[in-house]
């Protein structure tokens, strides 16, 4: 049985693996806190693949604060470039597959169609320049890692769009939501059951460890704004409030997000088999968790 370790298992994604990880008990899972684990340092992350010798890897961990990363760009880089580097060549020395999760925010273009994996990037903010920083260095320190971009994450942990429309779709009688910003929500647990299903098949011997080499596109099938994204919400919650369309410019930040991220699933499809559930799929399956705990 393999040993899978999950690097950021208290971020949202980290924490979906959590609990996909209780259908798998024969598997040995190690998700070691920071203190048990500092990425950032080499001599400690050697440490620990000498010690526990993971057959897997999925490091979901991340500086992902996009304005903060503006006034702490070395803690950025330090997470999103040093660290993933540093998991790839201990992934390497020690024959672990190493599953890499990075960002939409790495491109920025005028294409008007859904990105494909060998479209060019273009990142803006130190945020986006740090995550294609560590993916160039994953992939030129380890070929045989697996890259994953997704888009606009969300899950039933920690603070994203959807806890944060529901809070705020309760306390106010109406919002207002960029509506030029074009993408695809992401429900993080989908892409952990996505991945772990890779893995199983890996371990049955159903398919070579070496499909897992190269960049993949992942996030729910769809396109919306975050404003129909914000509709959605309230419309599959009731809650009642009124939600008004603005463009960008009418809520400035000090990094510019991608106004067209939508990511082309083909490749991953092709190559895993598997069927992506739309985005409003995985919305009512994270809002009936939201609901159960009453957030």
């Amino acid at each position: 049985m393999p040993t899978v370790l999950v690097t950021g298992a208290g971020g949202q994604l980290g924490q979906e693996f959590r609990l996909v990880a209780q259908q798998f008990p024969s598997w040995t899972w190690l998700m070691p806190t920071r203190a048990e684990l500092d990425i950032t340092d080499a001599e400690t992350v050697a440490a620990y693949f000498a010690t526990h010798q993971p057959n897997y890897c999925l490091n979901t961990a991340a500086y992902t604060a996009v304005d903060h990363a503006e006034t702490e760009q070395a803690a950025a880089y330090a997470c999103n470039e040093t660290a993933a580097t540093q998991l790839a060549q201990q992934c390497r020395t020690h024959n672990c597959q190493l599953v890499h999760f990075s960002t939409d925010y790495v491109y920025r273009s005028t294409i008007n169609r859904p990105l494909v994996e060998t479209d060019p990037t273009d990142p803006t903010g130190v945020y986006a320049a740090s995550k294609l920083a560590g993916d160039q260095g994953v992939v030129q320190t380890n070929p045989a890692a697996m890259i994953v971009r997704t888009s606009w994450v969300y899950s039933s942990f920690g603070h994203n769009f959807v806890k944060t429309m529901l809070r705020l779709g309760r306390e106010r009688d109406e919002l207002r939501v960029v509506f030029d910003q074009v993408g695809t929500p992401t429900y993080a647990r989908d892409l952990a059951v996505a991945i772990v299903q890779i893995i199983r098949e890996i371990e049955d011997g159903q398919r070579p460890r070496a499909d897992l080499a190269g960049l993949f596109h992942y996030s729910n099938e769809g396109v919306t704004s975050w404003y129909d994204f914000a509709l959605a919400i309230f419309e599959l919650t009731g809650i009642d409030c009124a939600v008004y369309p603005i463009e960008s410019k009418e809520y400035p930040t000090p990094v510019q997000r991608p106004p067209y991220s939508v990511l082309n699933k083909a490749k991953f499809r092709t190559t895993f088999g598997q069927t992506i559930p739309h985005w409003r799929e995985g919305l009512k399956s994270c809002l009936a968790v939201l609901t159960d705990e009453k957030v």
